[in-house]
């Protein structure tokens, strides 16, 4: 079953580039995702938005 709501991400989900805890999502057009910690999303923001089908942001987490 589909839903428009995410899950909120957690500790066990891991940014693709380097590993650390996770805090954006990304949803492709193709339905791939990718997760990015607070410092690649922030490296890599003006590109995903060009590209991203949905971005989920949870950075504001980051203490």
């Amino acid at each position: 079953m589909s839903t428009s709501v995410m899950d909120a991400l957690t500790a066990a989900d891991r940014c693709d580039r380097c590993g650390a805890q996770a805090y954006l999502r990304v949803t492709m057009p193709s339905g791939g995702e990718l997760l990015f910690c607070a410092h690649h999303a922030r490296a890599h923001q003006d590109k995903l938005q060009q590209v991203a089908l949905k971005i989920q942001d949870e950075t504001n987490r980051v203490s």
